[in-house]
């Protein structure tokens, strides 16, 4: 890590091809190079951008009953998202390799190795070498999420030491989890990371307070969604008739520690947002404010975390 060169850094805001893995796979690739061709070192994407934030489907899911057709379109769901490891890692990967950037990307992820039946809204850290530096599983799903995804536990709350520094984040409203973020600022996060699906005005107050809280740098990175780019063949397609034509104006940007907005907010398309970050700036802004540091209070109140894996069969073998 160098606390004295400024670098460049990138968040992408687009669409991907939804419930369609190798086309997102394709366009996350040709987009990282994109971003890396502007001189970025760090790219991020947007929550679940592959393969996709089902906006406005309800899976056939009300409270007491599931349809055939939810299940189907689930299904569908399970067949176009991540599996760790697989191939679709390997081409992200790749990406990173070929571009020589941190690539930090939203994916909806198959546990393919314990349970074989259950997806995570997953943030996956990728080197510039294509090694897969770490992850993190969306502690809580919101509203109507829970019918699709599990919940994440302490284990992923991930802080990467980088060349560019440190990095972590969480996804969409675990940014509403005042304990999570103090567990971010905890472990020293300077470039923190929030992919996310709110494309409100409200999440820029939201992105700017972060900074201002943790002293760190903010990149928030969203989909321009529209009705139009969803599969003509998809089942349930009719339940987005009572959706408006654009699902997700966006909101990409991009903050300083004292809360200032060094790029966007983009709305209403899709683009590249890039900023130069001086890490230096971390430590000065912390001169006033330290969360945890000289403005905590430890006598007054402290945080426990569990960070262990949480398993719901543990084996043990007992010596007779």
């Amino acid at each position: 890590m160098n606390d004295n060169a400024s670098f460049t850094v990138a968040t992408v805001q687009a669409a991907s091809i939804p419930f369609d893995l190798e086309a997102s796979l394709d366009k996350a690739r040709r987009l990282t190079l994109e971003a890396a061709a502007t001189g970025a070192q760090l790219v991020l994407f947007p929550e679940a951008f592959v393969s996709g934030y089902p906006s406005g489907f309800s899976f056939g899911t009300v409270v007491g009953k599931r349809s055939p057709a939810g299940r189907r379109i689930w299904g569908r769901y399970w067949e176009s998202s991540v599996g760790i490891p697989s191939p679709a890692t390997d081409k992200l990967a790749a990406a990173a390799r070929e571009a020589g950037v941190y690539l930090a990307i939203g994916v909806i992820e198959k546990d393919t190795q314990i349970s074989g039946g259950t997806l995570y809204c997953t943030l996956l850290y990728f080197g510039p070498d294509g090694r897969l530096l770490g992850k993190h599983r969306k502690l809580k799903p919101t509203a109507a999420e829970r019918f699709i995804w599990g919940e994440g536990d302490g284990s992923t709350l991930t802080v990467l030491d980088t060349t560019v520094g440190k990095i972590g984040g969480l996804i969409c409203w675990e940014n509403y989890m005042p304990l999570a973020r103090m567990t971010m600022y905890s472990k020293g996060v300077q470039i923190y990371l929030a992919p996310t699906a709110d494309s409100r005005e409200s999440w820029q107050a939201t992105i700017r307070h972060i900074a201002c809280e943790g002293r760190c740098y903010v990149l928030s990175s969203n989909q321009y969604l529209t009705r139009d780019m969803y599969p003509s063949d998809f089942e349930g397609r009719e339940e987005l008739q009572d959706q408006p034509e654009v699902l997700s104006r966006g909101g990409s940007a991009i903050i300083s520690p004292l809360g200032e907005v060094l790029a966007g907010p983009l709305f209403d398309q899709e683009g590249i947002l890039t900023a130069e970050l001086d890490l230096a700036e971390v430590a000065r802004g912390k001169f006033d404010f330290d969360v945890v540091g000289h403005y905590a209070r430890p006598d007054v109140f402290q945080l426990l975390v569990n960070e262990a894996p949480a398993r719901s069969v543990v084996s043990r073998t007992t010596s007779k």
